[in-house]
């Protein structure tokens, strides 16, 4: 009959293959291509909302262009008026005048030409919308596929380690309970918990043992490498 340690070995041996396939299932290609898709649907995503919220900002832009276009009209307007009823008197009325007029003209101008910048900044963004936007349809089509692929394999392995588990689960039944709860606590810093003796050293870590800690191990008893931290069983 296996003592206590022994049997705690031969967990160890049903708990390491467990991890083993989940660690697996984490790291399959099929799952980390499945992840860098999404990734990738995500940034395209991320990448329309941020040409969509310029798009918005710009109708808001021309908005307030055509505001100012109709008021520099209005306002020019009002000049030819002022100038048809008070025609220029001196050289100087007449100097400003001009003066004034230039200055709607110049106004008037430039409101024009930055709308025809945004226009053209509008169509630049809405064919790198359509690209972008087809681009995303297709690594979604790809997602779809592959996550389908995936799926299959998912409950495969799935199914693989709920039976892996099932024999860890069975086994852990017969186990003293604080000296599994030790293996849990040293698996949480050396993976895998236990080690064997081998040419009186840690098979863990190579650590040689003096002959006070060999003979404690080689009579059965719980002993921690003091280097790697692992228990040690013969």
């Amino acid at each position: 009959m296996m003592n206590q340690l022994e049997q705690l070995w031969d967990y160890q041996l049903a708990d390491v293959e467990a991890d083993n396939a989940r660690r697996e299932m984490a790291q399959s290609p099929q799952r980390k291509k499945l992840l860098q898709l999404r990734d990738l649907i995500k940034e395209q995503q991320n990448f329309l909302q941020m040409i969509d919220d310029e798009r918005a900002a710009m109708l808001d832009r021309l908005t307030v262009l055509k505001e100012v276009v109709t008021m520099s009209e209005n306002q020019l307007q009002q000049f030819h008026d002022k100038v048809t009823s008070v025609p220029a008197q001196s050289v100087e009325d007449a100097q400003n005048y001009v003066e004034e007029m230039q200055a709607l003209i110049d106004g008037l101008n430039e409101s024009d030409r930055e709308i025809r910048r945004i226009h053209q900044s509008a169509e630049e963004r809405d064919r790198r919308h359509r690209e972008v936007l087809l681009n995303a349809v297709k690594l979604k089509t790809e997602f779809d596929e592959q996550r389908e692929s995936y799926n299959v394999e998912y409950r495969e392995r799935s199914k693989k380690i709920k039976e892996l588990q099932a024999i860890v689960d069975a086994k852990e039944k017969d186990l003293d309970p604080k000296l599994l709860a030790k293996y849990n606590h040293v698996k949480e810093h050396a993976v895998p918990p236990m080690a064997r003796l081998v040419d009186d050293r840690c098979s863990g870590c190579n650590m040689t043992f003096p002959s006070s800690v060999l003979r404690e191990i080689k009579a059965g008893h719980e002993v921690e490498c003091e280097t790697c931290g692992r228990m040690i069983i013969l």
